[in-house]
């Protein structure tokens, strides 16, 4: 939480972890995941403007973590503090998958700040290859953190760095839900979780 905390925001990249309760919110994510089901790690690319920009936690929305109906929001939802609640489209299509108690993977993302262009805060855009080079010192924090038994990736960012930082073990590509891709996606997750069911 230090680590990222420290980061400094620039014109084209936005640290929501400087804030001191987006901050406690990935911490609250993270002791809810160190309790419970937590072999499995998916990465993606980076921050949306819609969801963990605005909540600290990946692959969430302000209007998921109020409205989800899935156990960790029941334990956690209520000490989540947020300063604007959005709805974010591939955040809506994983919990929607998740929401019967499903386990909960280590969400992260390659770049864990949010990458936007230059000046427009609410836009998004891909992380650079330096950007997901820095990204890595996080992923492997993470990593040391939870020591998962499987590592997937939403996207073919996610399946690069996981190459990259762990060339020995395998990786499972997960379809991005964007697109036009929600079937494959949840094809694929469903593979991947239904052992750890």
């Amino acid at each position: 939480m230090e680590l990222l905390s420290k980061r400094k925001s620039s014109s084209t990249v936005y640290n929501p972890y400087g804030n001191k309760d987006i901050c406690n919110n990935l911490k609250l994510y993270f002791k809810w995941l160190l309790k419970h089901n937590h072999h499995v790690l998916m990465i993606g690319e980076a921050p949306g403007y819609k969801g963990c920009r605005l909540t600290g936690i990946p692959f969430t929305s302000g209007d998921i973590i109020k409205n989800s109906k899935h156990e960790i929001f029941k334990d956690i939802g209520g000490k989540i503090k947020l300063r604007k609640v959005a709805s974010e489209n591939t955040a809506a299509i994983l919990w929607e998958f998740l929401e019967d108690n499903k386990p909960v993977p280590v969400l992260w993302n390659a770049f864990p700040f949010h990458p936007h262009i230059s000046g427009v805060r609410e836009s998004n855009r891909s992380p650079t290859a330096v950007e997901i080079e820095e990204g890595k010192q996080y992923l492997q924090s993470v990593y040391d953190l939870f020591k998962p038994t499987k590592l997937c990736s939403l996207g073919r960012v996610g399946e690069t760095i996981l190459k990259e930082l762990f060339p020995s073990k395998q990786i499972t590509y997960i379809r991005h839900p964007s697109h036009g891709g929600k079937k494959e996606f949840e094809k694929g997750i469903k593979a991947v979780l239904e052992c750890y069911h």
